[in-house]
């Protein structure tokens, strides 16, 4: 193996640790939009989902069912070349998610930081779309996971040798998990 891939396999934290606690993150999230609600900052209104789609605006939606932010996954999926179905509670798709791929330790560790990795961009573009009235499309959105995730590696593996061609084309063999 290229590199020693500590993301979350070496730490204290378990896959079990953060599928319990994705349910206290969806707690948060409606807790935030409720306080915001509350303090005017959004109107009762504006708790439905920003790209007008009708939906009131949940974690599950934004992160899922969405038709514009659920279809990076299939994007992410396709770049990484696994596939795999998209269940509808986003604890169990961060579960499957992250065993697209085998069970190889060092997979799911990949796995569980590009989950991680694409619901906080797709959190990010909507907060710019709600606080900037700016949002990227979904082909810059799955740049920005390539970009994060490339940099995120090269920043905490002094031996990653790949630049952005290989990465942008076969992420899993530059990792040999391939």
């Amino acid at each position: 193996m290229l590199i020693n891939l500590p993301l979350l396999s070496n730490s204290s934290v378990s896959q079990h640790d953060v599928s319990q606690i994705l349910p206290e993150l969806e707690n948060l999230y409606i807790f935030f939009e409720r306080y915001l609600v509350h303090r005017g900052i959004l109107s009762d209104t504006a708790a439905g989902c920003l790209l007008g789609c009708g939906a009131v605006e949940t974690s599950q939606h934004l992160f899922i069912s969405c038709d514009f932010y659920g279809s990076l996954w299939s994007l992410v999926r396709a770049w990484l070349g696994v596939s795999g179905p998209d269940p509808f509670i986003v604890s169990d798709h961060f579960l499957q998610f992250t065993h697209s791929t085998g069970g190889l330790r060092a997979r799911r560790s990949f796995m569980q930081l590009v989950w991680l990795l694409c619901a906080w961009i797709i959190w990010n573009d909507r907060n710019q779309r709600l606080f900037n009235n700016v949002g990227s499309s979904i082909d810059q959105l799955l740049d920005k996971v390539k970009w994060h995730s490339l940099w995120w590696l090269k920043a905490s593996h002094a031996v990653f040798v790949f630049g952005s061609d290989l990465w942008w084309s076969r992420p899993l063999d530059c990792l040999d998990l391939g």
